[in-house]
C-alpha cells in the first residue's frame, strides 16, 4: 500500500509539473505578449482600445476574460479599473479595482487608493475614507503622504475638521521630506483658523 501511495504522490507532482510546463507558462506567456499593446494604448492615453484592443490585439477586458489565472489577467484587472476612472466611469473602476489581487505592495495600495478616489467623486465620503484607510495601512514611505492628503481632504469634504487637521499635521510630522509637507502649512493654518 505504501508503495502506491508513493506512486500516487509522484503523479500528482508529475501531473502539477505538467500543468505548470505545458498549460499555465505558455498562457501567461501569451497573456503578457496581449498586455503589451494594452499598456502601450493605456500608457498614450486611449483608454477606448486599452479596454477593448483595436482588432488585432486583445485589451484589457478580453484579456480578464481569457486568462483570469495569470500575473498578466490579474494585472489587467488594475489597468482596467484605472482606464474607467480616467474615462469618469467610476462604478465600474470601483469593480475592476476590487477584482485586483497582488502581493505588490505599491499596486494594491494604489488599487484601495483610486477606489477612494471613485468614492469621493460619486460624494460617497465614508466609503472613500475606508478605502484611504487600507491603502495606508498597506503603502510604504513614498505614497502615504500623498494618501494622507487625500484622506485630509476627504475628512474635510464629511466637515470633520478636527480628524483633517489630524491628518494633515501627520504629514508634516511624519513625512517632512515628502512633496506634500511642502504645501502642508497651509491647510494646517486654513483650519486652525476657523
Amino acid at each position: 500500500a505504501a508503495s502506491w501511495r508513493g506512486f500516487a504522490i509522484l503523479v500528482l507532482i508529475g501531473g502539477f509539473f505538467g500543468y505548470m510546463k505545458l498549460i499555465a507558462e505558455p498562457r501567461q506567456e501569451a497573456a503578457s505578449t496581449e498586455m503589451f499593446a494594452a499598456e502601450q494604448f493605456f500608457k498614450n492615453d486611449e483608454m477606448d482600445k486599452a479596454l477593448n484592443g483595436e482588432g488585432k490585439h486583445l485589451g484589457f477586458l478580453a484579456i480578464i476574460d481569457k486568462y483570469p489565472h495569470t500575473e498578466s489577467g490579474k494585472l489587467a484587472n488594475f489597468y482596467a479599473g484605472s482606464a474607467y476612472l480616467s474615462k469618469g466611469e467610476f462604478q465600474k473602476a470601483i469593480d475592476y479595482l476590487e477584482d485586483f489581487k497582488s502581493k505588490d505592495v505599491f499596486l494594491s495600495s494604489g488599487a484601495k487608493a483610486m477606489i477612494g478616489d471613485c468614492y469621493l467623486e460619486l460624494n460617497k465620503i465614508d466609503d472613500a475614507i475606508k478605502n484611504y484607510e487600507k491603502a495606508i495601512a498597506t503603502s510604504n514611505e513614498m505614497t502615504t503622504p500623498f494618501v494622507l492628503f487625500k484622506l485630509g481632504v476627504a475628512y474635510e469634504m464629511k466637515k470633520d475638521n478636527k480628524k483633517a487637521l489630524e491628518t494633515y499635521k501627520k504629514i508634516k510630522s511624519d513625512f517632512p521630506s515628502s512633496m506634500e509637507a511642502r504645501e502642508i502649512d497651509k491647510y494646517i493654518s486654513r483650519l486652525e483658523n476657523l
